[in-house]
């Protein structure tokens, strides 16, 4: 049983915030069923690469969870969604701002026929304001909520992260967190509620370190002058002799003591904070030192110690990590048509109710008849929805 088992959870998400919001709704119990639109599904199932014609990302994104394909702009579409909806705990939406309304098919027609519904729609920009309806990508979130503008060489241009920070951050842990604890809440008063959660508006909220700088000096923090972003030499990043990389992160004084006993430059110790021009010569001399010698042979001195270095690993490398490997943050299991693939373990480990793999990634409406029979419809019934465009053709999977 995991922490979430009985809850009940429909999915109209696509690609990756709401996707990964579900996951690990999934991975720790909750039952998630996918609603997918008829014969295309979430896009994000043949997004190359695949493997044998199913997109990798929704082999891993998609882990645990079922699906049922259904047309929601049929009369008979929308009654099966309700009829979803009166038993489930949560809805989890991502379209634009009104159109589950259009629908009929939004909060307050939702919970007229489910009090305790958890309703969460997560958009970009949320549900008001005047940029509510623009579309948006990661990079736009970022850039709107000053992320983006922090991130790169001091005078040179921002650097966009190599990893989705609103998407993931800002939007699908953002979303999650309040899934949970409004389910906390319903647990204790029996009532559900609506909760708008944007991807730009979680994205402010990882400010807070810049932003408390900000309220107290009144000066705007600028890109590659602040304390953990490349300012000075105790936390930067260093190219190895092999054209490999170091992180190095001694913020505290007796990590850079350590670093600098070690490599045998103790006249750097009270170096420690100096000024601009000083950290600017302790950069070149480190930089000019660590291409001495290569990652392996610096990690062999460094990185076991209290120093705060270590190595920048590709993808590739962190599959042979020890910690990693350790923690099992990668698992295998077997899909019935993309066969052994590997998934990213489970992050939280809990004692008594673990994240679990438990089902593959689903078969595009891989369990709509399971639903509609649980729901009371014949297979009758079920031959009608396929024949007029209800639901899907039960195709398994587009090669």
């Amino acid at each position: 049983m995991g922490a979430l088992s009985g809850v009940k959870v429909l999915d109209l998400s696509r690609l990756l915030p709401g996707p990964y919001c579900t996951l690990m709704m999934a991975d720790y119990g909750a039952e998630v069923i996918k609603i997918e639109e008829p014969g295309n599904g979430d896009y994000i199932r043949w997004r190359k690469p695949a493997i044998e014609g199913i997109g990798a990302r929704h082999l891993t994104i998609n882990r645990n969870k079922k699906s049922i394909e259904l047309n929601l702009k049929t009369d008979e579409g929308k009654e099966i969604f309700k009829k979803m909806a009166a038993e489930a705990d949560v809805i989890l939406e991502s379209f634009r701002p009104g159109v589950m309304d259009r629908l009929g098919l939004g909060y307050e027609e939702i919970s007229k026929i489910n009090e305790g519904i958890v309703y969460c729609s997560l958009t970009g920009y949320g549900q008001t304001g005047p940029y509510r309806n623009l579309p948006g990508h990661d990079v736009n979130y970022i850039g709107y909520s000053g992320i983006l503008g922090l991130i790169g060489e001091k005078d040179g241009k921002p650097v966009i992260p190599g990893v989705q920070v609103a998407d993931l951050g800002g939007g699908a842990l953002m979303a999650l967190s309040g899934i949970c604890i409004a389910l906390f809440h319903k647990e204790r008063t029996g009532k559900g509620q609506y909760l708008d959660v944007s991807m730009m508006d979680g994205a402010v909220t990882w400010l807070y370190a810049a932003a408390s700088d900000y309220f107290a000096s009144g000066k705007v923090p600028q890109r590659g002058s602040n304390r953990l972003d490349g300012q000075f030499a105790f936390y930067n990043v260093y190219e190895t002799k092999d054209h490999k990389y170091l992180s190095v992160g001694a913020a505290e004084a007796k990590f850079w003591k350590k670093i600098c006993e070690l490599v045998g430059k103790t006249e750097w110790i009270d170096l420690h904070e100096g000024p601009e021009g000083v950290q600017e010569q302790l950069k070149k001399e480190l930089t000019e030192l660590f291409k001495q010698k290569d990652q392996k042979e610096w990690l062999d001195l460094l990185a076991m110690e209290d120093t705060c270095v270590g190595p920048v690993n590709d993808i590739e490398q962190i599959f042979t990590d020890p910690q990693i490997i350790e923690r099992e943050m990668f698992k295998e299991m077997e899909h019935p048509i993309a066969g052994t693939i590997r998934q990213i373990g489970f992050p939280i480990k809990f004692s008594n109710t673990p994240g679990k793999l438990h089902s593959h990634a689903p078969i595009l409406g891989e369990h709509t008849e399971e639903f509609l029979l649980q729901l009371g419809y014949t297979n009758e019934n079920i031959n009608s929805f396929r024949n007029s465009g209800v639901i899907g053709q039960n195709t398994p999977t587009r090669v």
